[in-house]
């Protein structure tokens, strides 16, 4: 039922029941209309004020302010008598027809960071990863183990590497390590995209990874993984678009942030690109994301592991033999492998079976080649 509708019955239900109980029903009506009227007139009132700004305190002059609008500018502005123990970097609500301060906003962060963190751990696991066994022990052992056997590194006297970078050519595997390692750790889980850090103002960006830290250190066990890392962290040059200087901004806020004053403590980082060879030394020598960590095309072995992993679930033919598709398909990253279990399967839909054939798969294999090839043509004809 409509809320308007819902309203309109509860109000004539009253007045049927003032009817029945009240002695006097016409005064009951009136009390009960009088009191609908001034409900009414306070929503509209609701309506008619004047909404306020959201700006930030610059500076504070005596009893007068320079506070920043949404769209960038300053403007020196007075302080209402409410207004106390105001400081740089608090939000106020302010009056838009002369810009006067009203009051403090009782939240202190620009940006709503617990948007980033992944509330239910991703339910993916070590063995759903298939042929990268020395890349897997390599990430439990600069992640997995300080977060899990502190203690053990201060036993032996050393502190353990404060992130990871993991890089290789798209499809092998990178989002799937970060995903396996915060469903087995039982600590906070923060997904960033390098992308989403780069803000439109000047500091922006800056701010919100100062913010992403902060929170990370509260939250502490913590994992921070930053997804397509060459957005932000590509090789700084001297010239550039106000836009691109802004980037940079952000970027060295992140290597204070990785190698600083304030320690990470229990928070971990890792990061993943396809492009290892255009970012910035910074962030890739010792005491920033120490360990670097390659993730090859899988090779003949780890191709059938990634094959059975994909294909347990389906309904084979009994005259299947794995290992001629493993051999087909060199050259092919996890993802390939994972579309051409799917585009058999579609095969074996068009012929309204409940099962896949070999012919299916081979036929997947050369559509999955073919658009691999077809892609290849078109990136090197961009470059004339």
């Amino acid at each position: 039922m409509p809320a308007k509708e819902a309203k309109t019955k509860n109000i004539i239900d009253s007045i049927m029941y003032s009817y029945s109980t009240s002695s006097n029903p016409y005064e009951e009506e009136n009390r009960i209309l009088k009191e609908t009227i001034n409900r009414l007139k306070e929503e509209v009132e609701k309506f008619k004020a004047t909404p306020l700004m959201v700006c930030e305190i610059r500076e504070i002059i005596g009893n007068t302010s320079i506070i920043r609008i949404p769209n960038g500018n300053q403007f020196l502005v007075n302080l209402s008598s409410d207004c106390e123990k105001l400081k740089s970097g608090d939000l106020v609500l302010v009056e838009q027809k002369n810009l006067t301060v009203i009051r403090k906003v009782p939240i202190t962060r620009r940006f709503n960071v617990e948007k980033f963190v992944i509330v239910e751990k991703p339910s993916m696991s070590w063995e759903e990863i298939g042929g990268l066994d020395k890349q897997i022990q390599e990430i439990k052992e600069v992640v997995e183990l300080p977060l899990k056997k502190p203690e053990l590194f201060k036993k032996i006297g050393i502190t353990p590497p404060k992130g990871v970078l993991l890089y290789g050519e798209p499809g092998t595997g990178k989002t799937l390590l970060a995903k396996a390692v915060a469903s087995s750790t039982n600590s906070t889980f923060i997904e960033v995209v390098g992308s989403e850090l780069v803000q439109k103002f000047i500091g922006e960006g800056a701010k919100l990874v100062k913010e992403i830290f902060e929170f990370s250190r509260k939250k502490a066990p913590a994992i921070v993984f930053i997804d397509e890392l060459d957005a932000l962290a590509a090789k700084r040059i001297e010239v550039g678009t106000s836009g691109e200087r802004e980037v940079n901004r952000t970027f060295m806020q992140l290597l204070a942030e990785l190698d600083g004053f304030e320690p990470l403590d229990n928070v971990k980082v890792i990061g993943a690109t396809n492009r290892r060879d255009i970012l910035d030394p910074a962030v890739i020598r010792p005491g920033r994301l120490d360990r670097l960590i390659n993730i090859p095309l899988p090779n003949k072995e780890a191709r059938l592991d990634i094959f059975k992993i994909h294909s347990k679930n389906m309904n084979f033919d009994k005259w299947i033999n794995v290992n001629l598709f493993s051999s087909k398909m060199e050259g092919f990253s996890g993802a390939e492998i994972k579309a051409v279990c799917t585009e058999a399967g579609y095969f074996a839909i068009r012929a309204n079976r409940t099962f896949v054939t070999k012919e299916d798969f081979l036929k997947a294999i050369n559509k999955v080649s073919e658009e691999e090839k077809t892609e290849g043509k078109d990136y090197l004809g961009m470059f004339g």
